[in-house]
């Protein structure tokens, strides 16, 4: 059976101090795995769905370890390019408390996705009898190659029929945003769905409206999107945020609840709501989508790693307005 979602990008290892120890003080260091991308295909086989991911790895413990987690997950591996070169990306996270935010050292340079090239993946092969495709926009800006890769990946995925989204997830580390401007642009003229937040718009496309509600009507008005749904966070302390989105498709603002959450983890958030957007988009839903995505990502926030350990009973127990009474 072919799987109903195929995601494309890079994984790395993620390494953190305890207790919330500078990387300066570390004495030893929590490892979990994480990507956009593969976060995404995660939170959606933890939805119900079946979930592949694409990317390219060395073919070393640390690439395997990579790829052991994700079927560990429940995400397929089968499309992965193994190579003997290169090497596996890490990022050194340290978590802060009010006053200090939390941060991430980057450790990538020379990962083997940087250097994935056009014509190495068999995309027609990839997408045949899938029913939606997600990237994120770290992956193109990885290397100009990876951005190659990415938009031969969004062609292919429109020629075979298949649903498309963007997080747009603008990266200041990986490149300026003139370069992200220019791809994004070329970009979004093979994408269904722009998932993204009002500064990452304004950054990359430099569109600015009035509200959040203005800035997604503009964004789907310059591009042939069929939805656009923004993020919106508040964060009132570190370790305790407002937590919501919303969505414009045909000149109309789909809304939902907002969730106040307690922070453990809030890496892989977003992804988390990429996933539940993309649960109601395969059902043609997207208020289900967007209700969803919230609630997904607000439990994500609650549990540690980039993966969401989140369950449907679970996020649909929320969506009925479930307490924090002790389940028994």
């Amino acid at each position: 059976m072919p799987y109903e979602v195929i995601t494309f990008g890079e994984a790395m290892i993620r390494l953190s101090p305890p207790n919330f120890r500078r990387l300066e003080q570390a004495r030893s260091l929590d490892l979990q795995v994480g990507g956009a991308e593969l976060n995404t295909a995660v939170a959606l086989g933890r939805l119900g769905h079946s979930a592949a991911w694409v990317s390219r790895l060395t073919d070393n413990p640390l690439g395997r370890l990579i790829a052991n987690h994700a079927r560990e997950a429940g995400v397929g591996t089968e499309h992965v390019v193994w190579t003997t070169e290169d090497r596996v990306g890490v990022y050194f996270l340290e978590f802060g408390a009010a006053p200090r935010p939390s941060s991430v050292v980057y450790d990538r340079k020379g990962a083997a996705i940087a250097h994935i090239k056009p014509g190495m993946i068999d995309w027609a092969h990839v997408f045949a009898g899938v029913k939606w495709f997600h990237v994120t926009g770290i992956t193109p800006a990885l290397s100009a190659s990876a951005a190659g890769v990415t938009r031969e990946a969004m062609a292919a995925a429109k020629l075979a029929g298949v649903g498309t989204s963007m997080d747009l997830n603008y990266r200041a580390k990986l490149w300026t945003t003139e370069e992200a401007g220019r791809c994004m642009t070329e970009l979004m003229h093979h994408c269904d769905v722009l998932i993204t937040t009002e500064e990452d718009v304004e950054k990359v496309f430099g569109i600015r409206g009035n509200d959040h509600e203005e800035g997604a009507a503009l964004v789907a008005k310059r591009f042939p999107l069929k939805a656009v749904a923004i993020t919106l966070r508040e964060n009132p302390l570190v370790w305790k945020n407002s937590w919501t989105a919303i969505a414009y498709q045909d000149g109309k603002i789909l809304r939902t609840r907002t969730h106040e959450v307690e922070i453990v983890d809030r890496l892989g958030a977003g992804d988390s709501f990429a996933a539940g957007l993309i649960h109601g988009l395969l059902e043609d839903n997207l208020q289900l989508g967007l209700d969803f995505g919230v609630a997904a990502s607000a439990i994500k926030h609650s549990i540690p790693g980039d993966f969401a350990w989140i369950t449907r009973g679970e996020v649909e127990a929320m969506l009925k307005g479930s307490g924090l009474r002790i389940s028994r």
